[in-house]
């Protein structure tokens, strides 16, 4: 298993990224009402959705569920200092993290 950060900041963004092979764009943003980030996974042209309004959470593979979906890889939330706190509004890309962890 090899872990892989995703570069982020803490502000709304879309970038491409290649997870488990395979090239998506990726929509990073803050949701008020639930207090937490989230991401949206579309095809590489940004108009296919795959998943979208995960949330940020930890202590967990925010792509378990979808296992079926064959992704390559865990997507991990963390936090330094706790593992089990998710990124703040403020804190993402610099305490708050998030890795794409590949799995054989």
């Amino acid at each position: 298993m090899t872990p892989y950060e995703i570069p982020l900041s803490p502000n709304p963004q879309i970038f491409n990224i290649s997870l488990g092979g395979t090239e998506y764009q990726v929509t990073v943003y803050w949701c008020d009402p639930s207090d937490c980030w989230n991401i949206d996974i579309y095809d590489v042209t940004g108009t296919i959705p795959q998943l979208t309004a995960i949330p940020l959470v930890t202590g967990c593979d925010l792509l378990g569920q979808y296992g079926y979906m064959n992704w390559g890889g865990q997507l991990i939330a963390q936090t330094d200092g706790d593992v089990y706190i998710p990124p703040t509004i403020n804190n993402l890309g610099s305490t708050g993290h998030l890795y794409f962890v590949t799995t054989p």
